[in-house]
């Protein structure tokens, strides 16, 4: 009777040991799922201050672009405006101010834009016309092209007659085999009872003037 006694009140006390341990445990899951979802609720916090700082830095890193992209068109616009208004300042003469071509959605056609400006103290009106020529590769052998051959251009777009500055733009498509490397420009003033005789020769590699993006030539009155 004393050991059923004593096997009973052992039986018990394992029993409320097992019951204490099994709510320790509990409670020990418990704080560990607590502070589990703590953790996750603080990660994803820091995830979303993450992508704002990020997403922050980026509108940072763009405005500072356009802000550079800005200062240089305001500085090539000054420039080009003390060549007009300020020729002191730079070469005498007749000066080929810029050159683009740009790319446009049809294969091999492009546009081109050059502008010109004259650069004397005392101006008269300008007159001449300009040659494009460009050199290259077709069907893989050295071959020079002007642009009468590529387009459909009068003589008057290729002319220009202006006192301050003029823009000359056209189209033109190349060849399918024709590989461009560079593009030679003159712009030719014949001798005549008002001006005398000046030529002005450029040569550009054709990477440093391509435009791969069409763009709208600025509106510029003379």
């Amino acid at each position: 009777m004393t050991c059923l006694f004593c096997g009973y009140r052992m039986g018990n006390f394992f029993h409320a040991y097992q019951e204490q341990t099994l709510e320790q445990q509990k409670q020990r899951l418990d704080n560990l799922y607590r502070k589990q979802g703590e953790q996750t609720r603080r990660i994803n916090t820091l995830e979303v201050e993450l992508e704002v700082e990020r997403l922050a830095n980026q509108k940072s890193q763009r405005l500072l672009k356009e802000m550079e992209a800005q200062h240089y068109q305001v500085k090539k616009e000054l420039a080009f405006y003390e060549k007009v208004m300020a020729p002191e300042k730079q070469a005498d003469g007749l000066v080929i101010d810029n050159v683009v071509i740009s790319a446009t959605t049809s294969p091999n056609h492009y546009r081109f834009q050059v502008i010109l400006v004259q650069q004397k103290v005392k101006k008269r009106y300008a007159k001449g016309h300009v040659e494009l020529n460009f050199v290259g590769s077709l069907d893989n052998k050295p071959h020079t092209i002007n642009v009468n051959k590529l387009a459909e251009l009068t003589k008057k777009q290729l002319s220009f007659n202006f006192q301050y500055f003029q823009i000359i733009q056209g189209e033109f498509t190349f060849p399918e085999n024709f590989k461009p490397e560079k593009l030679t420009l003159a712009a030719i003033m014949p001798k005549s009872r008002w001006q005398s005789y000046q030529r002005v020769d450029e040569s550009y590699p054709w990477q440093t003037v391509l435009e791969n993006i069409p763009q709208t030539p600025p509106v510029i009155l003379d």
